[in-house]
């Protein structure tokens, strides 16, 4: 391993990350609406490309992780900058239906490649068993993905038009992205053959104290869990204002509680990466998974009044289950094979997410409010399933597995 301070690469891969997520997972909210009216579709076939795309992005997600187990995050992070650029500028030219969904697919394999599984698994594949902290760090910064990505692909959408805002992302992957993931440090090929000799099947391998059995049945926990949080992550994404709207609260309002969440998530983030790092992250997640229905409960029982409580307490517990899903594989597995174990893990996550958007909405449609105490249910039975998840040393003290970056 090169030697750098494990800030700068943490800084690094945050920014790096902020212009991924902005530039992928933000963009249809901006551009749906002018991609539709040029191109004489409805808004809805944007949205089916971006859903697309997320499948796209679940078939990668293996390939990418075992390459970054192999050769470092480096390497698949640099392409994944050089496809970034690629796709967008696709998107950019794009003059059909066919094409667009062509254009989104090259942006799925960048996603793939190149957002918080690959982050993770770079860290990861550096520090070893030490890499909470950093995950924790990475999360924080890209936690500004959307204040940072609406705005500008507003500005630039409104300055000049929707197919040079694609460029603009796409030059902005050339001139900031690449550089970024350019100067992270590199890892010994050596080292990576090593690992993998060491345990020739990482998807499924045993961690620390676990047979085969028992960490077949945690990864199965552990993929529903993460399937869990991205669905209903991107159901609130997609639908928050109206679901607040739905509840009473006026359109304002449930704008201005729905931006909330962005930093909600960061306070989230800063509250793990302070006071709950000296818990066991497998305690984390649960309390977590709990901020989500109780924001709910709180909503659909008082109404109104608690619509910046529940847009507050989702963000919260978003933002802690965005850190669980870098650190529980780490802490149950060990390190080795992290990268492609974790992108199986996530395989379920992005195909349910996928479909969030529309099976959220049919729900909104027909119980209004109500389809709340769905999300809640499905948040509750992710906390149980956590419960069931034994993992080493749980009454212990999180931070010697774990040591804050220094």
């Amino acid at each position: 391993m090169s030697v750098r301070k494990p800030w700068s690469t943490v800084v690094m891969l945050g920014i790096a990350q902020t212009l991924a997520w902005g530039s992928s997972y933000y963009l249809p909210a901006m551009l749906a609406a002018p991609m539709a009216r040029e191109l004489g579709i409805a808004p809805s076939t944007v949205f089916a490309a971006f859903s697309a795309a997320l499948i796209v992005s679940a078939a990668f997600g293996p390939w990418a992780g075992r390459a970054i187990d192999r050769f470092g995050g480096r390497p698949v992070l640099i392409a994944s900058n050089l496809v970034f650029a690629c796709g967008l500028a696709a998107i950019g030219q794009v003059q059909n239906t066919t094409q667009l969904f062509l254009a989104w697919a090259l942006l799925g394999v960048a996603m793939g490649c190149g957002l918080y599984e690959a982050a993770f698994a770079t860290v990861v594949r550096l520090q070893g068993q030490g890499a909470r902290g950093a995950i924790t760090g990475i999360t924080l910064i890209a936690g500004f993905a959307s204040t940072v990505g609406w705005p500008l692909s507003a500005a630039l959408e409104a300055q000049f038009g929707w197919r040079d805002t694609c460029l603009a992302w796409a030059g902005l992957h050339l001139v900031l992205g690449l550089p970024l993931n350019l100067f992270l440090p590199s890892v010994r090929r050596a080292s990576a053959d090593a690992a993998y000799a060491a345990e020739p099947t990482p998807a499924i391998g045993a961690g620390p104290s676990m047979s085969v059995a028992q960490a077949r049945r945690a990864a199965v926990l552990m993929a529903y869990v993460f399937a869990v949080a991205w669905f209903i992550s991107t159901a609130m994404a997609a639908h928050l204002p109206q679901v607040l709207q739905a509840a009473g609260v006026g359109f304002a309002v449930a704008v201005s509680a729905a931006a909330l969440v962005g930093p909600a998530q960061v306070a989230g983030r800063v509250l793990e990466f302070s006071v709950l790092q000296r818990l066991h992250p497998l305690l984390s997640a649960r309390l977590a998974t709990l901020a989500h229905p109780l924001g709910a409960l709180a909503l659909l029982t008082v109404g109104a009044p608690a619509a910046f409580a529940f847009a507050v307490l989702h963000g919260m517990g978003n933002g802690i289950l965005t850190i669980a899903i870098g650190t529980l594989p780490l802490l149950l597995f060990g390190a080795t094979g992290y990268g492609q174990r974790q992108g199986w893990l996530m395989v379920p996550a992005r195909l349910v997410q996928a479909g969030a958007p529309f099976l959220f909405g049919l729900g909104l449609e027909r119980w209004n409010a109500n389809a709340l105490w769905a999300t809640a249910a499905l948040s509750l039975s992710a906390c149980v399933a956590l419960w069931w998840l034994k993992a080493p040393a749980l009454d212990a003290a999180a931070p010697e597995a774990a040591p804050p970056l220094r």
